[in-house]
């Protein structure tokens, strides 16, 4: 049964949400504080990040669009992070890849919201190698391996059932297999970047916006209005 909801909890609520505010910290972001390269800028705010205790700082929000322009967004993990662009894996078979199969362009927000802190990448895509994707493959937990081999991601199925089905089976075959090898439809994606936006969140709503925008000259860095 649905459990009954209190009109006036709901109504409540409704008149909450406009009112809803955060006062950020106010903390100067200026053209002077930013590192020689987008990548050893993300990978300071990550260590900050991960030392603030942040849940999942290498958390991301890729967006994604399929032929007809349709949005879709999710999160994801940074696998990989160097010059080249940032990485994360994934079935290449699922509702990502599809998009990123027919549009090659795709863009991640790291979310860390208790910083007052974003980071967003947009560029286009490409596949990783398949030996680095191996080398990232035999540092995942025997069980996400095992789950990247059962899982038909983003696939109707039939139940949870199916799902533990599917795994059960998978560990049957591979029960005699001490490394188990990546499965032909799953690896990596790098987006390569375009351009890379940094965030901090200022008082009265007049945050700081620097980015690192490539050119045929190479980087250059602009500041846009918040």
């Amino acid at each position: 049964m649905t459990p009954e909801i209190d009109d006036v909890d709901v109504a409540d609520a409704v008149v909450r949400l406009p009112g809803m505010r955060v006062a950020y910290d106010g903390r100067p972001f200026d053209e002077s504080a930013l590192a020689a390269t987008w990548t050893d800028q993300l990978q300071a705010w990550l260590n900050d990040a991960d030392s603030a205790g942040i849940p999942e700082p290498n958390a991301m929000v890729l967006a994604t669009a399929d032929s007809e322009g349709r949005p879709s967004s999710r999160t994801v993990l940074c696998k990989g992070l160097d010059e080249r662009g940032v990485v994360f894996y994934t079935n290449y078979t699922s509702n990502k890849s599809h998009d990123l199969i027919a549009t090659r362009y795709a863009s991640v927000t790291f979310p860390w919201y208790g910083l007052h802190r974003q980071v967003s990448v947009r560029g286009e895509v490409e596949k990783v190698g398949p030996k680095e994707t191996a080398e990232y493959w035999a540092q995942r937990p025997r069980g996400s391996q095992l789950g990247a081999w059962a899982s038909p991601q983003s696939r109707v199925v039939d139940g949870r059932r199916a799902l533990d089905n599917a795994l059960h089976g998978i560990e049957r075959r591979f029960a005699d297999v001490e490394n188990i090898p990546a499965p032909p439809h799953w690896g990596g994606w790098r987006i390569r970047p375009d351009v890379v936006e940094f965030w901090q969140g200022r008082a009265d709503r007049m945050h700081d916006r620097l980015r690192y925008v490539r050119t045929d000259d190479g980087w250059h860095v602009e500041r846009v209005a918040p």
